[in-house]
C-alpha cells in the first residue's frame, strides 16, 4: 500500500483541544469542494485530502485492484488516521464517502467520535418495498455504460443533474469539470463501486453516533434514504437541509458549517 500521506493532505488549526474534522470527498471530485465548509470552522482543526485515483493525490497511491470495491477506500481511510493518530475524529464524508466511512467506522470505532454522513446512499437501487435507493438497477447499470461510452458527454450531462441548483449553472459546471478531471479508466472503476453496491447490511453494524444531512431535492439520494437511514443506524441524528442538490457543501457551505457545529459536542 502506498504511503497514506501520498494523497495530497492538508492540514489546517492546531488548538489545543480543538475538534478534529477529517473532510472527505465523494466521487469524481477533490478535496477542494470541501475548502469553503471548513473555512467557515476556524474554530477545529481540519484535514482535507484527495483519495487515490483523484485530485492532487499521488499516482502511485492508486490500485487497481483494491480500489475495485469501497473496501479498499476504507483501507486508505483508515490507514490516514492511523499515520496521522487520529481517534474520536469528526469524520465527514460527502456520498459515496459516507459509505466509506460507515465501513471503516464498523472496523476501528474508536477512531470516530463522530460519523457525519452528507447526502449518503448506501445503496442507490431501489429494492421495494423497503427501500427505495431511487434507481431501478437498469438505470445504474445504464449509468456506468454512459460513462464508458464517453466521459466528457457523461460528465457535462449527468454533473448538473447532480449538483441541482439550475439557476446556478456555474456550479455544475464545476462539477463536470472535475468529473473530467479524472484518468477514465479510474473513473469508470469508481462509478462500478460507486454506483453497484449494496452497503445496507454494514449500516446497522455500525457502533459509533452519526449525524445524517440530507439536501432537498437530491437526484441521487432521495429522501426516502435518509429516513431508512435514521431507522437502521443505532445512534445517529438526521438533518434535511433547506439547502437543495446533491452537493450542499458546495452551494451551501454555510448551512453545512453550521449543522456541523452544532452536533460537534454530540456523543449520543
Amino acid at each position: 500500500m502506498a504511503h497514506p500521506l501520498n494523497v495530497n493532505v492538508m492540514l489546517a488549526g492546531s488548538a489545543a483541544g480543538a475538534p478534529t474534522l477529517l473532510l472527505a470527498h465523494g466521487y469524481g471530485c477533490d478535496q477542494g469542494m470541501w475548502l469553503e465548509v471548513a473555512r467557515a470552522l476556524p474554530e477545529t482543526r481540519r484535514i482535507l485530502f484527495d483519495w487515490p485515483g483523484a485530485g492532487a493525490a499521488d499516482p502511485g497511491a492508486y490500485d487497481t485492484r483494491r480500489h475495485a470495491t469501497l473496501d479498499g477506500y476504507a483501507d486508505d481511510l483508515l490507514a490516514l488516521m492511523a499515520e496521522l493518530d487520529l481517534h474520536d475524529a469528526v469524520v465527514v464524508g460527502h456520498s459515496v464517502a459516507a459509505s466509506i466511512a460507515a465501513l471503516a467506522a464498523r472496523r476501528e470505532p474508536a477512531r470516530f467520535g463522530l460519523l457525519a454522513m452528507l447526502s449518503p446512499s448506501p445503496c442507490f437501487a431501489n429494492h421495494p418495498p423497503d427501500y427505495l435507493g431511487g434507481f431501478e438497477p437498469a438505470q445504474l447499470e445504464g449509468l456506468v455504460h454512459g460513462l464508458a461510452e464517453g466521459q466528457e458527454a457523461w460528465s457535462r450531462a449527468i454533473a448538473p443533474v447532480v449538483m441541482g441548483n439550475p439557476e446556478r449553472p456555474a456550479l455544475g459546471t464545476r462539477l463536470a469539470d472535475s468529473f473530467c478531471a479524472m484518468d477514465p479508466a479510474i473513473a469508470l472503476r469508481w462509478a462500478r463501486a460507486t454506483f453497484l453496491s449494496d452497503l445496507r447490511p454494514v449500516m446497522s453494524e455500525v457502533r459509533v453516533p452519526c449525524l445524517v444531512m440530507q439536501s432537498r431535492d437530491d437526484a441521487l439520494a432521495p429522501e426516502a434514504v435518509g429516513r431508512w437511514l435514521g431507522a437502521q443506524l443505532p445512534t445517529n441524528r438526521v438533518e434535511l437541509l433547506q439547502s437543495t442538490g446533491h452537493c450542499p457543501h458546495v452551494s451551501a457551505p454555510a448551512e453545512v458549517a453550521r449543522v456541523l457545529r452544532e452536533h460537534l459536542a454530540w456523543r449520543g
